[in-house]
């Protein structure tokens, strides 16, 4: 889907998916001691500007968000998948790479997953999995108009 989408589907996906991936409660669960205080605020500035953030301000916010990094591999599941969206989002920004997009894709098929726990048997038996699902079907899907 996401090779055939118009760019404007294409945009609109990221952004939406972006938006999501980032949104403030997955912020929450992080503790003082995973992140430096300034690797926080660069985190929750991106986050809550991601639409407006320039590439290269973004760079610079993940950089610090890296270098502020306190633990070797223990990093709440809700802020990993925030830095992980932001440089997904940062490399197709930077570099209008569609294969960033699909990477969005997954990070927010798992993040479904992690809330519901989707059953390998049927992936889409869940409301919220089928939804998401249908979601990135709707915005990618060929012949759509945003």
């Amino acid at each position: 889907m996401i090779v055939g989408a118009t760019e404007d589907g294409i945009r609109a996906f990221g952004e939406e998916t972006v938006t999501r991936l980032v949104r403030p409660e997955l912020l929450r669960g992080a503790a003082e001691d995973e992140l430096t205080e300034e690797a926080r605020a660069a985190l929750a500035t991106a986050c809550a500007n991601v639409l407006t953030i320039s590439a290269a301000e973004l760079h610079d916010a993940l950089a610090a968000i890296y270098d502020g990094i306190l633990v070797d591999d223990d990093l709440d599941p809700g802020v990993l998948t925030a830095i992980r969206a932001l440089a997904h989002w940062h490399s197709y920004l930077e570099q209008n790479r569609r294969g960033e997009l699909y990477e969005l894709a997954i990070r927010s098929i798992e993040d479904v997953d992690h809330e519901v726990s989707a059953d390998l048997d049927d992936f889409l038996a869940t409301p919220e999995m089928a939804a998401e699902y249908e979601r990135i079907r709707r915005l990618l899907g060929p012949g759509t108009e945003q």
